[in-house]
């Protein structure tokens, strides 16, 4: 297996579908010659070809319209919004039109169109570019969210997604990015959308998270485990459909749930994934489900970024609180 950060394992899931199959087109703003702001598409121009990768003028509604176009001719679009926080100039593309496609038409048509796109805090980026927007499309059927947290997840839940006959939304934490490396098989493989990953198994409380929370979490987990605390960590890998019974299984173990996110409390999909809990194991849980957030403000700008994010130490904070209920 190769080490490859996220960025190059994201790389690498392009190129595997590029090669494979001839309706593939990834496009957006700067992702041909330039590989992307990020260079996830760094050297897929030169390889495949302006036809196959290329860039788009700065407007996401038409780039939105553009994948919609081409997935009813029967191609792959890959689309990119350079950042989420831009996906308000394409929700009438990706929440009205994508979504609906294989609906409206009775299965006359699908959309298989993944939505790249970078988010997450943490890297001091400008307003708008952080912003957690996957609970607006946890809120929007007919739309898969996919986030993954290593770069193992990246490529296989990526070329998963590619493959995937109706529209995904596959959103990549800029933290992640090029923050560690990763065991990444060189072949193909793809990742089941919808399925949890069990990262941590423990006894005493479960941990429910997902995007760079799953690192802190692991972190908290270690730190509680030298106070003999045993926390199993889920890494909910796709955040639309959640993996019910992968939660249910592990807190009818553990009896007790934290969950774990860095969008605000009334942002990001806690509160989803918090009711499925009372509705499926609440006979299970001997305290209600905590839930590590962040706070109720829009984005913060730079300088106070690392307060108002979550942290270890907050984590840390819940799972005794919830514990010692």
């Amino acid at each position: 297996m190769a080490q490859m950060t996220m960025i190059q394992a994201i790389t690498d899931a392009l190129r595997t579908e590029l090669k494979r199959d001839e309706n593939v087109l990834v496009f957006g703003e700067d992702v041909g010659k330039n590989g992307g702001v990020f260079r996830a598409t760094e050297g897929l121009f030169d390889e495949f070809g302006e036809e196959r990768v290329f860039d788009t003028p700065l407007a996401e509604s038409g780039i939105g319209g553009l994948a919609l176009g081409l997935a009813m001719e029967k191609y792959r679009p890959v689309m990119e919004i350079q950042f989420f926080g831009f996906v308000f100039e394409a929700m009438d593309s990706v929440a009205s039109q994508m979504a609906r496609l294989r609906y409206r038409s009775g299965g006359k048509y699908n959309a298989p169109i993944t939505i790249r796109s970078p988010f997450g805090g943490g890297v001091k980026t400008p307003e708008l570019h952080a912003d957690s927007l996957e609970g607006l499309f946890y809120q929007t059927p007919g739309v898969k969210v996919v986030i993954p947290s290593t770069p193992y997840d990246a490529k296989g839940l990526l070329i998963a997604s590619i493959r995937d006959n109706d529209p995904v939304i596959f959103l990549e934490h800029m933290k992640l990015y090029r923050s560690f490396r990763g065991e990444v098989p060189e072949e193909a493989y793809t990742i089941e959308l919808g399925k949890a990953n069990v990262v941590r198994e423990g006894g005493d409380l479960t941990i429910i998270t997902y995007g760079a929370m799953v690192k802190t979490s692991l972190k908290a987990a270690e730190l509680l485990a030298k106070e003999n605390i045993d926390v199993e960590v889920i890494d909910l890998r796709t955040v639309n459909p959640i993996d019910v019974d992968t939660i249910v299984q592990s807190i009818e173990k553990t009896n007790h749930a934290v969950v774990v996110q860095e969008a605000q409390k009334q942002a990001g999909v806690a509160s989803a994934v918090i009711a499925e809990i009372n509705d499926r194991a609440i006979l299970s849980l001997e305290a209600p489900v905590g839930r590590v957030t962040a706070p109720d403000t829009v984005f913060p700008f730079a300088a106070a970024e690392n307060v108002w994010l979550p942290n270890e130490k907050d984590v840390i904070e819940k799972v005794k609180a919830t514990l010692n209920y």
